[in-house]
């Protein structure tokens, strides 16, 4: 689970069985290709939402049978063929890139999970699928997983977030523990601040070990690709407790070193 972008989610490891691999490339591409549209780059609003929008008329080709006109689409129409994969979850993950191009402050926890359920659980979704794995139990487990790991990676870039102009702390839960958006443009890290982004750690821990059942219920090298994925979002935690919940000065990380014992505890 590397750290950062869009990689907090696998991709075509060598824990994929090989038959997958190709699977997964094609749907980490469209993820990561979506969401540059939204994050990276100089183009204004309206270009980035245009862009997404010829992402989301080419799923509208899929889903009406006809013929895609690009060669990432006719992969994804391939894929999605082959493994029998809902086209819901791609609409999903658009509409949250979306939303990032528009929308910089979240109200409250109910607003940032139901950005969650379509930036992040989509993936997991789309990963239960094609290790035929999807029953309702399962899903809840990788939903809880996958919006933690979101959750975890917001708490990583709070810094690189504001300088994007964009607060994933919700606002609320902001002014009840009596923080400012000026104190994020500081930087200043006080006994307020420990409080707010320990309730956060807390929460996102506590919602990464309800879904970590999955990781020993599945079979394989993809009950131990979900093992591996917990343990790296867990020790981004522990990283950040560790930093005194300064994600300024020490954003946490996974190291090359930290990956040996994390896969020995994952075993």
């Amino acid at each position: 689970m590397p750290a950062g972008h869009y990689e907090n989610f696998p991709v075509a490891s060598l824990l994929v069985p090989a038959k997958l691999r190709e699977a997964v490339g094609v749907i980490y591409r469209f993820a990561r290709t979506a969401d540059d549209f939204a994050d990276e780059g100089d183009e204004p609003p309206e270009a980035r939402l245009a862009s997404l929008q010829a992402y989301r008329d080419e799923l509208d080709r899929i889903a009406e049978d006809k013929p895609p006109k690009t060669a990432l689409f006719r992969d994804i129409a391939r894929i999605m063929l082959s493994h029998r994969l809902p086209i819901e979850p791609f609409y999903d993950l658009l509409s949250a890139f979306s939303q990032d191009v528009v929308k910089t402050r979240y109200a409250d926890f109910d607003e940032l999970a139901d950005y969650c359920r379509r930036s992040a659980n989509p993936v997991g979704r789309l990963m239960l699928h094609l290790f035929g794995a999807s029953d309702p139990t399962s899903v809840a487990r990788s939903d809880s997983i996958c919006t933690s790991l979101q959750l975890i990676n917001f708490w990583q870039d709070v810094a690189i977030d504001w300088r994007k102009d964009r607060v994933y702390l919700p606002l609320d839960e902001l002014a009840h523990f009596g923080v400012s958006e000026d104190q994020i443009a500081e930087g200043r890290v006080d006994a307020a601040w420990r409080d707010l982004v320990t309730f956060q750690v807390d929460r996102s821990r506590s919602m990464m070990e309800s879904g970590a059942p999955l990781g020993r219920t599945l079979p394989g090298r993809f009950g131990l690709e979900i093992r591996l994925t917990i343990r790296g979002g867990l020790a981004i935690l522990d990283k950040l407790e560790a930093a005194n919940c300064d994600m300024f000065r020490h954003r946490p990380v996974l190291r090359w070193h930290d990956w040996p014992l994390l896969f020995i505890r994952a075993l």
